[in-house]
């Protein structure tokens, strides 16, 4: 069965509208994503660069592989603030692990 001129023009009208709309969409999802990533990774270096400066640079190092496995920013974000706060790295380990 053949269609219509104006069914196969309205349809592929349609057509278009959904990919167009789908590459929007996909687009915006791309750009919130490396958003996030880029604060992640952001948050994690300066939590980094907090323990260095205030305790070593190798008990820093000890603790990024682990870092980087958490995907939770605002986890991240509390865990920069205990950087600055807490009293010593021991502790900081221990914030870490909860």
């Amino acid at each position: 069965m053949q269609e219509s001129p104006f069914y196969q023009v309205h349809f592929g009208k349609v057509m278009q509208r959904g990919v167009e709309q789908g590459i929007e969409q996909g687009i915006e999802q791309g750009i919130e994503q490396g958003i996030e990533r880029g604060a992640r990774e952001n948050t994690i270096e300066n939590i980094l660069t907090v323990l260095t400066a205030r305790f070593s640079q190798d008990d820093a190092h000890t603790v990024q592989p682990t870092l980087e496995t958490i995907t939770d920013l605002h986890r991240l974000k509390q865990l920069h603030l205990s950087a600055v706060l807490v009293p010593n790295f021991q502790t900081f380990l221990q914030t870490l692990e909860a």
